[in-house]
């Protein structure tokens, strides 16, 4: 009997490790980041760099969507909402404060979304 019991309990062990969310070492997220300019550009990447696990950002003047590549084991993406947030610029997920935001150069402001 108790080897049965032994048995089950290693059994669901197993089904639940399986269960558990697998992190990528190559996730690729693309995410909206407000900002104007070449200036805006070097500070969104260099923030989203700064994060540790993050491998690749190219942020697109044109059309204001950040590609990322990131370690999911070593960071996540709500971490690097943050850091952008941080250095002034709004996300899809994150706001940067006011004076943050009102440090930032003048061709720099953005028109922020309420």
């Amino acid at each position: 009997m108790k080897k049965i019991i032994l048995l089950l309990m290693i059994s669901f062990l197993g089904i639940s490790v399986q269960a558990q969310e697998k992190k990528n070492k190559n996730a690729k997220y693309d995410i909206e980041v407000n900002g104007n300019c070449d200036m805006c550009k070097k500070r969104i990447e260099k923030a989203a760099l700064s994060v540790k696990g993050v491998k690749s950002a190219t942020w697109h003047i044109d059309h204001h969507d950040l590609h990322l590549i990131l370690d999911e084991t070593k960071c996540s993406i709500d971490q690097v909402h943050e850091a952008i947030a941080k250095v002034g610029h709004d996300t899809n997920k994150a706001k940067a404060k006011d004076e943050v935001y009102n440090d930032l150069h003048g061709c720099c402001l953005y028109e922020r979304k309420e």
